[in-house]
């Protein structure tokens, strides 16, 4: 299909199809005369792939850019996988390092973690954040908070494992992450209504 047809089939204007080829987010088509190329199907997916990134999940363009050069050469073992979106995820932020806290809390339970990962810095930021506010979370709060959350990872792994190729669960890993934290959100917010009404 040529870059119009592109351009109807995913909804996105020509102008910002070339954007995506020249920021290399989506790859070149096949050449078929010196000004045009011709684009398939993995064209498509791609552009939708970029979209809801951008659009929906507020991903930043660099961001995006980390993600299409994992997804096209994604890493042999699935644990790797995980640890490349995670990485392709937080961008600048890993090399920071955990407060004892929340170290404390994963040795408590046991978890298995890259001490001096982003997410696990990031942890440590949005307690002391929320503390600030005034939400005090002891820890039998937090431990129940990290229960939960274990069985949210369970899933999301789950999916990354039942993937045919290492391309797929890599999509599956950091498209899902970024599309799937406000379901968990939303489903936090539900969840919440129904617990409040059977305690009324």
């Amino acid at each position: 299909m040529r870059i119009s047809e592109l351009a109807e089939r995913t909804d996105v204007p020509v102008h910002t199809l070339k954007f995506y080829l020249r920021e290399r987010l989506l790859p070149p088509g096949l050449p078929t005369s010196r000004t045009s190329a011709d684009y398939g199907e993995e064209h498509v997916e791609r552009v939708r792939l970029v979209r809801a990134l951008v659009e929906h999940g507020g991903v930043s363009l660099a961001a995006v850019r980390r993600i299409v050069g994992a997804l096209e050469a994604p890493p042999p073992s699935r644990h790797e996988l995980l640890g490349t979106a995670h990485s392709t995820l937080a961008g600048d932020e890993a090399g920071t390092h955990a407060s004892p806290e929340v170290l404390a809390l994963l040795a408590e339970l046991g978890w298995c973690t890259w001490e001096d990962g982003p997410f696990v810095a990031e942890l440590g930021r949005a307690l002391e954040a929320a503390r600030a506010a005034g939400v005090p979370l002891p820890p039998e709060s937090l431990r129940r908070y990290a229960e939960a959350m274990r069985a949210v990872a369970e899933a999301d792994v789950d999916l990354a494992l039942r993937a045919t190729s290492a391309a797929e669960a890599m999509h599956t890993v950091v498209v899902g992450t970024v599309m799937i934290d406000p379901v968990l959100v939303a489903l936090r917010r539900v969840a919440q209504e129904a617990a409040s009404a059977a305690r009324a």
